[in-house]
């Protein structure tokens, strides 16, 4: 096993077993303990996405929804389970759970950028196809999401800053 790999797993199982510390000392109640297990089982399969652990880590995510009732931290279960489909392929259910998310913390500019990239790659297939009214349609959409993002996070996101200049789409 690789040096890096041997730290990695060393760095991951470290954390775990401070996360169980701190959750047993921490006062919170059973349901937002149990949310966090659910919400860390979850993080720790999305390291694994390159082994392809999607429906575990998606499990986990659903579940961690259930008792999670702080907004913020349900926005980023749900931010994350719109990663999972959008790496699926599965772009409208991603958008779904990114809308999901930001209903919850409109603050998330990964969130509008993961839209925008969803919303561009749409657009660029329907050039593809030949259709440019819906390709136009699909690029001003990512275009007011980048807005977002980048309104959010300005020192972030420079490609789509770039794109929406060469495009004439920034203000």
């Amino acid at each position: 096993m690789p040096r890096s790999q041997i730290n990695a797993n060393f760095i991951d199982k470290t954390s775990s077993i401070v996360a169980n510390i701190l959750l047993r000392i921490i006062p919170t109640t059973s349901g937002e303990k149990k949310a966090f297990t659910y919400y860390r089982d979850g993080a720790i399969w999305m390291l694994a996405q390159s082994e392809g652990n999607y429906a575990e880590a998606l499990q986990n995510y659903y579940e961690a929804t259930r008792p999670e009732i702080d907004p913020y931290d349900r926005s980023y279960i749900l931010y994350n389970i719109g990663l999972i489909h959008t790496s699926n392929g599965e772009h409208t259910r991603a958008l779904e759970y990114y809308f999901r998310a930001l209903e919850r913390n409109p603050f998330l500019p990964q969130a509008f950028n993961n839209m925008a990239v969803i919303c561009h790659y749409r657009g660029e297939q329907a050039i593809l196809q030949g259709d440019s009214e819906i390709a136009e349609a699909w690029s001003d959409q990512a275009a007011e999401y980048w807005k977002q993002a980048i309104a959010l996070s300005p020192g972030n996101y420079i490609e789509a800053q770039n794109w929406l200049k060469i495009t004439r789409r920034f203000e």
